[in-house]
């Protein structure tokens, strides 16, 4: 009886003396990243949900943030960040480096669309939704590199879509954007195989959450003029989108099961959605042709993924 209490104590103070997993979260505010950060905190991670504006636009969200936090006693605290601000980047990924010791996930949720006929988007317009969708990205991984290259461990998941690797027309700006965030993905993927960092993206298909209602639309509306039906595209997409019924759920308990993969054993990208629409074909094909490539150019070995050093803390 005294040695099983023994083993008892010894094991609980196991668990409290190894430290949770430290998640940040982009644009949290509400939809798949608002989700992600109140099922991960409930799954013992502890979470750091990053949103715009914390005093103006959203406070309420901040608050009722905080305020799950404190009736659940979770791991799980906001903090500010514009992806679109490097300096906001940076001193958010600092402050919760400052106060976490580690960052061992990041998960690059914050984003946008735009649904219209292509020409009736201003360049203003193309670049602003590069700055969140792509740059965004972009900014916020250098901004966590050094500490997780510091690990030798760390992951990166970018919530891109299933209209990152089709192309839906009346949504190509989307399309384009999502496209590039693809690339970016799996390029750190390879370029950080050695280094014990993933980097996988998350590929939602249509699912009712706020972006819908957010949706921007071509500035320059005249020009759709000129297509005659045609111009009907977006209308018909939005209506298709608008009926899906699928749980947004399903996108933060992804989340959660990429993080619980071990490093070696994750797929670079995870389709989630009621209709494929031929994106896991897709996914196989390129995963095929991607092999060919760097066998052909002989850094196949380079960008295999290897376990992390036994110096790693994660």
């Amino acid at each position: 009886m005294v040695l099983a209490l023994q083993a008892k104590r010894a094991y609980c103070a196991g668990i409290m003396s190894t430290p949770k997993q430290v998640v940040l979260i982009t644009g949290s505010s509400s939809g798949f990243g608002r989700l992600m950060a109140e099922t991960l905190a409930r799954n013992g991670y502890s979470v750091f949900a990053s949103m715009r504006d914390l005093g103006g636009k959203n406070a309420g969200a901040a608050d009722q943030m905080r305020g799950l936090a404190a009736s659940e006693s979770l791991a799980l605290e906001v903090c500010e960040m514009d992806v679109t601000n490097e300096a906001s980047v940076n001193k958010c990924v600092s402050d919760v480096i400052g106060k976490a010791g580690r960052l061992d996930v990041l998960i690059n949720n914050a984003g946008f669309a735009y649904m219209g006929m292509t020409e009736t988007f201003t360049l203003e317009q193309m670049q602003s939704i590069f700055d969140t969708n792509v740059f965004g990205v972009q900014r916020t991984i250098r901004a966590a590199l050094p500490q997780m290259l510091k690990q030798k461990s760390g992951l990166f998941i970018q919530v891109s879509s299933g209209a990152g690797r089709v192309v839906l027309p009346g949504m190509t700006m989307y399309c384009a954007s999502k496209f590039a965030m693809e690339a970016l993905t799996e390029g750190y993927r390879y370029e950080l195989a050695s280094s014990g960092i993933d980097s996988v993206s998350l590929e939602p298909g249509a699912y009712r959450t706020e972006i819908l209602g957010k949706i921007g639309k071509g500035n320059d509306q005249a020009r759709a003029e000129a297509y005659g039906t045609g111009k009907q595209l977006p209308e018909r997409l939005e209506a298709l989108l608008n009926a899906t019924t699928a749980d947004p759920q399903e996108i933060a308990d992804a989340a959660l099961e990429i993080i619980r993969t071990p490093f070696g054993a994750r797929q670079l990208r995870y389709r989630r959605g009621v209709n494929g629409l031929g994106v896991q074909e897709i996914n196989a094909l390129t995963d095929q042709i991607q092999t060919q490539i760097l066998n052909a150019f002989g850094i196949a070995d380079l960008t295999r993924q290897q376990a992390a050093s036994s110096s790693a803390t994660a």
